[in-house]
């Protein structure tokens, strides 16, 4: 009998090898997972929620947005700046280049993904983008005045740029910033006199732009080394401080709101910390360090988060959003806030700023048996469970809430009082009329 479908096995062998041949090239050609990748792309879940937040307006930094058409009215500029910090720094192009072919194979792997550039491609756009952002960084720091100046003079481009140098997508490695870095070539110095520095820079760049206070331990404790690109410097000046961890394991999901917490008598304090995790609740006194909120507030957050999330293994932003989403459910709580000036809200409106709160905890994760405000949390909850706090709060906000409301409470009690007594010494002045008369 003729089968005019069989296929003797050396025949199906010989279609396979090809195929198989192709899949062991592919596989033997993999790129080896490197632990310094320290530069993502934004998870989807993230940034559906907000796709401007995660994407650079007006600067491309790094291969992972070069090359976009709106972003390419900056190159030229780049490139000036290059060739102004050669000048500088007296050093040839020639120098930078042999600086960062040798750290290419470094430099692609900080990147979670393939870069599709060639080798010369490649170290043209790290060249150009570091040495761009290093004279960015020292032009700020000197208060550089040059009437072409498009960045710093018109149409003075700097509030547009910098938030672009604190997107997750938009990074170079910091050490490739540090090694075209030589101070003894640069006559910049600190209001000391001594030497600056790459991280110097840094800190003085975004704290002088963001208008944010930092510790003053993490940012003297940052070093060089340890610093993986922008977005790890600004989480390292976050920090939480170094004081007992507040968390744990989170019994219940329910944190009341800032207006919940008013009616059960909390009481709220702007925190003297300048860390913005050094939340504390002490007899019944809830003290929460100051935030500002502003659209470079939401974009500076969200792009931690996302850092957070893809590279850290101690999520502590992610809780802060997490328990500030919990205080803030309308515009009465940002109201609160604003009172008891915890939060300065840049946007103006109340609603925007409650929204803003909200979003920020949109796509990111709440470990319940981790969290780093647990003990807070749990104090929080105890304390709207007592009914006592209740009722002397409700007193104390309805009855004792300006000083003509005590007169007339007293008033009023003073009334019942003595209306009592009336009442009382009528009973006893009226006389038994079952009793004799004598």
């Amino acid at each position: 009998m003729e089968h005019g479908c069989y296929n003797a096995p050396n025949d199906i062998e010989n279609q396979l090898t090809p195929l198989v041949n192709s899949m062991r090239l592919e596989l033997e050609n993999l790129s080896p997972l490197s632990s310094n990748c320290c530069i993502f792309r934004v998870p989807v879940r993230l940034r559906l929620v907000k796709e401007k937040a995660y994407t650079p307006q007006v600067v491309s930094i790094g291969p992972l947005h070069h090359g976009k058409a709106n972003l390419k009215p900056m190159e030229e500029h780049k490139k000036r700046y290059l060739k102004h910090y050669l000048t500088r720094t007296s050093t040839s192009l020639e120098h930078f280049v042999k600086i960062i072919k040798q750290k290419e194979a470094g430099l692609r792997s900080s990147y979670a993904e393939p870069i599709a550039f060639t080798s010369d491609e490649f170290v043209k756009i790290i060249l150009v983008d570091a040495a761009f952002i290093i004279e960015v960084l020292l032009r700020y720091f000197e208060d550089y005045q040059d009437d072409h100046d498009r960045i710093f003079n018109k149409p003075w481009m700097l509030q547009d740029i910098w938030p672009d140098l604190t997107l997750l997508e938009n990074q170079l490695p910091f050490f490739i910033l540090v090694d075209l870095f030589d101070p003894k070539r640069i006559s910049v110095r600190s209001d000391e006199g001594e030497e600056i520095s790459m991280v110097k820079l840094s800190l003085a760049f975004f704290k002088g732009l963001m208008h944010f206070e930092t510790p003053k331990d993490n940012s003297e404790r940052i070093s060089s080394s340890e610093v993986v690109h922008f977005v790890d410097f600004l989480r390292d000046l976050y920090k939480p401080p170094p004081r007992p961890r507040t968390g744990g394991e989170l019994k219940t999901l329910r944190i009341p709101s800032m207006t919940e917490l008013h009616r059960a008598g909390v009481k709220f304090k702007v925190g003297s910390s300048k860390n913005l995790f050094d939340i504390r609740f002490s007899k019944g006194i809830l003290e929460i360090p100051k935030l500002t909120i502003s659209d470079e507030t939401d974009l500076t957050i969200r792009n931690l988060l996302a850092f957070e999330q893809c590279h850290c293994k101690q999520n502590y932003l992610n809780d802060y959003v997490v328990i500030m989403d919990r205080l803030v459910n309308t515009s009465k709580d940002v109201d609160l806030l604003v009172k008891y000036e915890i939060v300065e809200n840049m946007l103006g409106d109340s609603s925007e700023g409650a929204d803003m709160i909200n979003k920020l905890a949109d796509g990111v994760f709440m470990d319940s048996n981790d969290f780093y405000f647990a003990t807070i949390s749990e104090g929080l909850n105890k304390y709207c469970r007592t009914s006592w706090h209740k009722w002397k709060a409700n007193l104390r906000q309805n009855y004792f809430h300006t000083p003509w409301a005590i007169v007339s409470v007293v008033a009023a009690v003073l009334l019942l009082i003595l209306t009592f007594i009336q009442a009382i010494c009528s009973v006893i002045a009226v006389p038994d009329k079952g009793s004799p008369h004598h």
